[in-house]
């Protein structure tokens, strides 16, 4: 299974590898409903959302497929007992109809087929919850490509202001780029396409670091 491998991989040799999705935590949690009881989140990786989630939240189920993420994140989670970590495949796992206040995903709904998650998400959340999904988008034309350079530049402005470093490690950069040869991003236009048919009223907005978000609330 390629993709599992490819995170076990990643889990191992990067320890950065999601500061571009951990930069808009914060922007994804000014979304969560309030008085959340329940939440979930699908491809938790590391639970570095999860733990953040757990904070603002009376229980987090946090999903993802790859044993050594799902390792890493009960490690660093040992002080919490809100979150249940669960290695999983989401699209062979059954969530019960109407039963999370908040549903997140965060860079993982590329990896599968968009509009049966987008159903099954949308079924599974309660009445008056809360879709948070951040992904990557597939660029198109010359304004996109025009938002390469300042995203670049900030993408290295993270990585020093975190690690105080240029670059990953070598390890780092062959796991990612391994696992990149898989990677099939949605454009933005279908993406809006889909949430006008199924998700109505959901708001998407286009990110700097090659990402959208798209929040929407369950009426």
């Amino acid at each position: 299974m390629s993709l599992q491998s490819d995170f076990d991989r990643i889990a191992l040799v990067s320890p950065d590898g999601s500061l571009h999705n951990d930069h808009y935590h914060n922007f994804l949690l000014r979304h969560l409903p309030a008085n959340c009881e329940r939440a979930l989140e699908i491809g938790c990786g590391k639970g570095e959302f999860s733990r953040r989630l757990a904070a603002r939240s009376e229980h987090v189920t946090a999903l993802d497929l790859s044993p050594e993420m799902i390792r890493l994140a009960r490690a660093a989670s040992a002080s919490l007992s809100n979150i249940d970590f669960e290695l999983a495949d989401v699209m062979q796992r059954e969530l019960p109809p109407e039963s999370f206040d908040c549903i997140a995903s965060i860079a993982t709904l590329h990896h599968l087929p968009l509009r049966d998650i987008l159903l099954k998400m949308k079924a599974a959340l309660k009445p008056g919850g809360a879709l948070l999904i951040l992904d990557l988008f597939q660029p198109r034309g010359v304004l996109d490509a025009l938002t390469n350079p300042p995203a670049i530049a900030l993408s290295v402005a993270l990585r020093l202001l975190h690690h105080r470093r240029l670059f990953s490690s070598r390890e780092a950069r062959a796991a990612w780029a391994a696992h990149e040869l898989h990677d099939i991003y949605p454009t933005l236009r279908q993406v809006r396409a889909l949430c006008t048919d199924i998700l109505p009223g959901a708001t998407i907005r286009k990110h700097l670091l090659w990402r959208y978000s798209l929040i929407w609330q369950k009426h």
